[in-house]
């Protein structure tokens, strides 16, 4: 009997434990943006962005994940393949705050305890809070109208592996789908801007970030008790 509660102690320190696993680390990467002016690749990393993120593991298949990344949305419409956007030659820039709360899903257990190497492909999903520049087009050139915020749907897809037991290394490509579209000046708020709309009206805006993520765990590691 004394060896079986022994057991079950050892069990809730190993359950708590590993409840207590973080990560904490950096993002590095590149931005492109998706809406009515520029480009209308869905990945090709145009302008630098970087963040710091935290993840809280709960299991070895799921994680929440927090962060904050920011990068300078650019596009311009001499890349694009699209005529009529070429004769307009209409370009932005726009420096976007993100932070980010949601869950990380792994495909394949991601124990931190377990010393064999561990990788898995992982989607993560939650909900951002932006911030940037609401614009608008005068005479060709970008204007802001005054600072913005709102919200966006991340949508992450990506691949991590551990190194050197406290490191994980990943690379992720993530789609934000936002509620406005006015980051690219193309549908402004307000009657006072409205002869400045164009482009699709009924189409918001989306941006990508893509690179990497490197973390450091640290956290209380499972008992292991004498048999």
């Amino acid at each position: 009997m004394k060896r079986f509660w022994v057991y079950i102690f050892c069990i809730c320190l190993a359950t708590g434990a590993q409840a207590q696993i973080h990560e904490i680390g950096v993002f590095m990467g590149g931005s492109n943006f998706i809406g009515d002016v520029g480009a209308t690749d869905y990945i090709k990393p145009k302008e630098p962005a970087y963040g710091i993120m935290y993840r809280w593991n709960k299991s070895p298949r799921h994680s929440w994940r927090f962060s904050y990344i920011q990068s300078n949305l650019a596009a311009d419409d001499a890349d694009s393949e699209i005529e009529a956007r070429q004769e307009r030659n209409y370009h932005f820039n726009n420096l976007v705050r993100e932070f980010s709360a949601g869950l990380e899903f792994d495909f394949f257990n991601f124990d931190m305890h377990d010393s064999k190497p561990q990788a898995t492909p992982y989607v993560h999903t939650g909900l951002s809070y932006i911030m940037y520049d609401g614009l608008y087009f005068d005479n060709g050139k970008d204007k802001s109208y005054g600072s913005r915020s709102s919200f966006a749907i991340p949508m992450t897809v990506g691949f991590k592996g551990r190194i050197f037991d406290i490191f994980v290394l990943g690379f992720e490509v993530g789609a934000r789908a936002t509620f406005r579209d006015d980051i690219d000046g193309s549908n402004p708020s307000g009657t006072k801007y409205k002869a400045a709309k164009f482009g699709n009206l009924t189409s918001k805006d989306w941006y990508t970030f893509t690179g990497f993520t490197l973390t450091y765990t640290f956290g209380d590691r499972p008992c292991f008790c004498a048999q």
